[in-house]
């Protein structure tokens, strides 16, 4: 496994170790990316196998799709995993150092402060808290040992956290205080985010609902008219004496209804993908925060596509004599 693990390149072998460390799995990166090769190739060859046979798809092509859309879809779900676990801490933090600044305030030195502030109620901050403390009672710098911890975490705000607080212990601030000020800040800029989020609410209501409801029924309704135009435009029989003096033949109506359906579902897909992007963004400020809506989207989009066409041809068929 880790033979395979070496195939791929040492800058992509050391961001795939820098994710795992941030999602605190301890595994070897190159075993890691050799069983996931693994996976991925199986999957690879099993959905071009079955293109090839139902939908007449070269299957190189649909080999080399789907591994790169499994190798891009295993990198966003380590990197969406991390961010989580970057949120969390990041809604922890102030508590946390709080926390440590009473301890600190009540007489502890900083390697009792941080260890007695490991506390279960942390979360994923609690391991990492009390290694801190355990650093620094070993004889880590205290710069040293913040800032390790800094980087452990996908987190831009605890990073910067972090060198605030140091960069204020160089110029001889009283730890406790930073600590409580700094603790108060990033209360406050929480709380300001939580407003922002839900102002934008409607923003992502409304992109829902104008990608999964209004988008696929405009479709359906669209490849259902087309079809409907073209089995009657192929039935008209018109004179000869008729058909040279009119420019148009209504006999030939090369529009095809596969090509019509075809077209909707990858504009749909398309669609749904920019659209959970763009959902990412609104809510989270980062455009990787919306993938996790795109296989929704992509699933309601479908299936209300072909909803609407099953309803559209049960109603009218007696009608239209389908």
């Amino acid at each position: 496994m880790k033979l395979l693990g070496h195939l791929y390149p040492k800058k992509v072998r050391e961001l795939y170790s820098n994710l795992l460390s941030y999602n605190n799995f301890n595994f070897n990166v190159e075993r890691f990316l050799g069983i996931s090769l693994i996976i991925i190739l199986l999957i690879s060859f099993f959905i071009s196998y079955l293109t090839k046979a139902y939908l007449g798809i070269p299957s190189l092509i649909t080999f080399v799709i789907v591994f790169i859309l499994l190798q891009i879809y295993e990198y966003v779900l380590l990197v969406l995993h991390a961010d989580k676990i970057a949120y969390e801490v990041e809604s922890i933090i102030p508590d946390a150092l709080h926390l440590i600044s009473s301890n600190l305030r009540s007489g502890m030195t900083i390697d009792q402060a941080l260890i007695l502030s490991a506390r279960p109620e942390f979360g994923p901050l609690q391991k990492d808290i009390y290694k801190v403390g355990k650093d620094i009672t070993l004889g880590t710098p205290i710069e040293k040992a913040l800032m390790d911890f800094g980087n452990k975490i996908r987190s831009e705000k605890l990073r910067k956290t972090m060198q605030l607080i140091t960069t204020g212990l160089r110029s001889g601030g009283e730890l406790s205080s930073l600590l409580e000020q700094t603790a108060e800040n990033l209360r406050q800029q929480n709380i300001v985010e939580q407003k922002i989020r839900g102002s934008v609410s409607m923003y992502f209501i409304f992109i829902f609902t104008a990608v999964g409801l209004g988008g696929p029924i405009l479709f359906s309704l669209s490849s259902f008219l087309i079809e409907i135009l073209t089995k009657v435009l192929s039935e008209i029989t018109l004179a000869e004496n008729l058909k040279t003096s009119l420019p148009l033949n209504f006999t030939q109506f090369s529009l095809s209804t596969d090509f019509v359906i075809m077209f909707s579902i990858i504009s749909l897909v398309t669609t749904s993908i920019l659209s959970g992007l763009v959902l990412g963004l609104i809510l989270k400020g980062k455009e990787k925060e919306g993938t996790k809506y795109i296989p929704i989207l992509i699933l309601i989009t479908i299936s209300v596509f072909y909803i609407v066409r099953f309803l559209m041809g049960k109603l009218l068929s007696s009608l239209l004599l389908f």
